[in-house]
């Protein structure tokens, strides 16, 4: 299992971002910044509260245009593809 945590601030909701990669099996979780651990990048967020998921399987048509619907609601473009980069680096999605 891969998982990745983005902290990206202000130019999401929330703030932070964790992918988990788990075979074919994709989960991004949305989470709200936990500013008891601090409010720079190096604070510890991985007890931060989750609001939002999202769980789709590579193999499906569609898998890079729903992330990405998901994903642009909750924070900026260039966020939403450098976090679809990443999951396409370790995934091989079907593009359609």
């Amino acid at each position: 299992m891969k998982t990745k945590t983005f902290k990206i601030g202000e130019y999401m909701k929330g703030g932070v971002c964790v992918v988990e990669i788990r075979g074919q099996d994709i989960t991004i979780i949305a989470k709200e910044w936990d500013f008891s651990t601090g409010s720079k990048k190096s604070s510890d967020q991985s007890n931060a509260k989750e609001f939002d998921r999202f769980e789709i399987n590579s193999g499906d048509y569609l898998a890079y245009r729903k992330m990405y619907d998901f994903l642009i609601n909750l924070m900026t473009h260039y966020y939403s593809e450098q976090i679809l980069n990443y999951i396409k680096e370790h995934v091989n999605l079907i593009m359609a």
